[in-house]
């Protein structure tokens, strides 16, 4: 079997793509880090930061991806699992395979098979309404309930609750859980998850950056890019007002809502669909190295 050496890239090149990723990433965070700087709150984006506890810091560090080699010198010599042989920086494979090779059997059977599923549309992203439901005014975003409390709830009252995804099921009030017709469990996300799921899409970000220095630079920040975008639809189309950060509400208890919602819900589902596929790629690399 004739084994191929890995694509190099020179000082130069690499250089220039690291630093084109840093500033890429800090474009992406700008608003976070001078937030925290004045200890402020933002009740969609801190989302990104906190349910997915990758730092900005740790999101603009660039990575060649597997399979890609660097000319030395290059910080990479001193991170976790990486290797110097030949003259030439590479992931060290068998290191990074041994330390994560379950969570990337895992990430590879999620993303293949949720990839390999047709997407379920119609949720209209009641997930956030039954997170508050019968709650009253407490909730869990520091931010007014569009339609009021009885608003809300009469919402979820008239509507069929079909979640599939259990990141968001688990958080469903005491009152909504039994109104789902679905039962997700941390053990059915494999054969529950599908391409449709708002959520779901976001957390290509999530398993982008369990791979860690096995993804490309580029298509990590390409994952939270998805992920800060659908973070908006998913707050947009809540029960909370997000009126007060210039964003107009996706009225889903209405038909034009619906609409809308579904609309965006298919886009999403083909443009992470795109992701699930350069990440299966990164899993299938890591396999067979």
């Amino acid at each position: 079997m004739t084994v191929t050496a890995p694509p190099v890239l020179d000082s130069a090149t690499w250089q220039s793509l690291a630093t084109a990723h840093e500033e890429r990433a800090d474009a992406f965070t700008a608003g976070r880090r001078e937030r925290r700087s004045r200890q402020q709150k933002h009740a969609i984006e801190d989302f990104l930061f906190e349910y997915y506890p990758v730092t900005p810091a740790a999101l603009r560090r660039w990575h060649p991806g597997v399979g890609v080699g660097l000319d030395p010198p290059a910080p990479h010599e001193g991170w976790r699992w990486y290797r110097t042989a030949g003259g030439v920086v590479t992931l060290d494979v068998d290191a990074f395979v041994a330390d994560r090779g379950e969570a990337i059997r895992f990430i590879h059977g999620l993303l293949t098979a949720t990839l390999g599923r047709p997407a379920s549309t119609g949720c209209f992203g009641l997930h956030e309404w039954a997170m508050v439901y019968r709650e009253g005014d407490e909730h869990r975003h520091p931010l007014p309930l569009r339609l009021g409390s009885a608003g809300t709830d009469a919402v979820v009252e008239t509507h069929k609750i079909r979640c599939t995804h259990f990141d968001a099921y688990r958080f469903f009030t005491p009152g909504a859980v039994d109104r789902n017709t679905l039962r997700p469990t941390r053990a059915s996300m494999t054969a529950m998850e599908q391409p449709g799921c708002l959520h779901a899409a976001m957390d290509c970000y999530k398993w982008a950056a369990k791979l860690g220095p096995a993804v490309p630079g580029d298509l990590l920040l390409d994952c939270f890019e998805l992920a800060r975008e659908i973070r908006c639809t998913d707050m947009r189309a809540s029960p909370y007002d997000v009126s007060s950060y210039g964003l107009p509400a996706i009225a889903i208890e209405t038909t034009d809502g619906k609409a809308e919602y579904i609309r965006l819900q298919r886009d999403y589902a083909v443009r992470s669909n795109g992701l699930r596929q350069r990440l299966i790629g990164v899993c299938e690399k890591l396999a067979v190295s």
